[in-house]
């Protein structure tokens, strides 16, 4: 239906407009006429089409067709969310918060999402019923629900809601008004870091003092903190004895030695595959993954419990080997 334009409302808050865009779009419906009526509410509040609302003001049109939708607060919100997702020039921090956003929208709309990722039940601490018959006991759950939409993977959205939620204000602050494009594995990599550091990093990345997070290295007052003192490894490579773990990888590295394996060379190798996946393995203890401990069916857990056993089992026939071809 045809609304003056005059009598559309436009909510606070909402991204601005792209001039370069609105002028397009203004070309193109001059020539072809506007093809996609813009969406509003019953009280004429834009719900979506900013852009094409503004083309039509350039291009003088005082009314515009609109779809006057039943959507209303939130779902009109998460409507809005959803078109500004196909965007051209959003930002990798504006893409995060609009996700973030969503989850939140979402959520509150879908609470039983929030409880299983196979559209069961969701129920209270005290297991009485609190979804009402208008939520569907199907509904996909936020991050199944987002990755559809935007054609990617359910990892990618994981990631990109984990960067959002653990950047502090003052780093992303610091990502959004920064001229150097930071990538959005550094900005994961980023939020992984202690809350004080982040700004430090931050403000290097955007200076281009360092490329990755991998390269950073405290120089406020933490720096002057001793990290834990590793525990004395019990072997020596090239007749020495190293207090550490890393003065033992450092001449591992050693292009000039003999690199035929010894007992030491082995240890030192097996220290640290050992090192590496405890820090990897680490990960699934973020609260980001044991979020979703409870929502695990039995048959899942049964499987995993296998999967980490055939772990174990080759750790154990290892170290048997090992005994057993010890000299006595």
């Amino acid at each position: 239906m045809l609304i003056p334009i005059s009598e559309i409302t436009i909510s606070p808050g909402r991204r601005e407009v792209q001039s370069g865009d609105v002028k397009e779009l203004a070309d193109s419906i001059a020539e072809v006429g506007l093809i996609n009526p813009i969406m509003v509410d019953k009280s004429h509040t834009l719900i979506a089409g900013l852009h094409r609302l503004e083309a039509m003001k350039m291009l003088g049109r005082t009314e515009i067709e609109c779809t006057v939708s039943d959507l209303a607060g939130l779902q009109a919100e998460l409507a809005e969310i959803d078109e500004n997702f196909i965007r051209k020039d959003l930002s990798d921090a504006e893409f995060r918060e609009l996700l973030l956003r969503r989850k939140e929208i979402y959520e509150s709309l879908h609470p039983e999402t929030r409880a299983t990722y196979d559209g069961g039940e969701f129920r209270g601490n005290q297991h009485q019923k609190v979804v009402g018959e208008n939520f569907s006991a199907t509904t996909k759950s936020f991050v199944q629900d987002t990755a559809d939409k935007l054609g990617v993977s359910p990892r990618t959205v994981e990631l990109q809601i984990q960067t959002a939620k653990n950047l502090t204000p003052e780093a992303k602050e610091i990502l959004r008004d920064s001229d150097t494009k930071i990538t959005k594995q550094s900005a994961l990599k980023l939020s992984r870091l202690a809350p004080e550091q982040q700004r430090e990093a931050a403000r290097q990345l955007a200076a281009g003092d360092i490329h990755s997070v991998d390269e950073y290295s405290p120089t406020g007052p933490e720096a002057a903190i001793p990290p834990p003192k590793a525990p004395a490894v019990p072997y020596a490579s090239s007749g020495r004895h190293y207090a550490t773990f890393e003065e033992s990888i450092a001449d591992l590295k050693n292009h000039d030695k003999d690199c035929s394996y010894t007992p030491d060379a082995l240890l030192a190798e097996l220290d640290s595959f050992i090192q590496k996946f405890q820090k990897e393995f680490e990960w699934y203890s973020d609260p980001f993954c044991t979020v979703v401990f409870p929502d695990i069916s039995h048959v899942q857990f049964d499987y995993l419990q296998k999967r980490f056993g055939t772990i174990s089992t080759a750790i154990h026939d290892l170290l048997q080997q090992m005994k057993r071809s010890m000299k006595k």
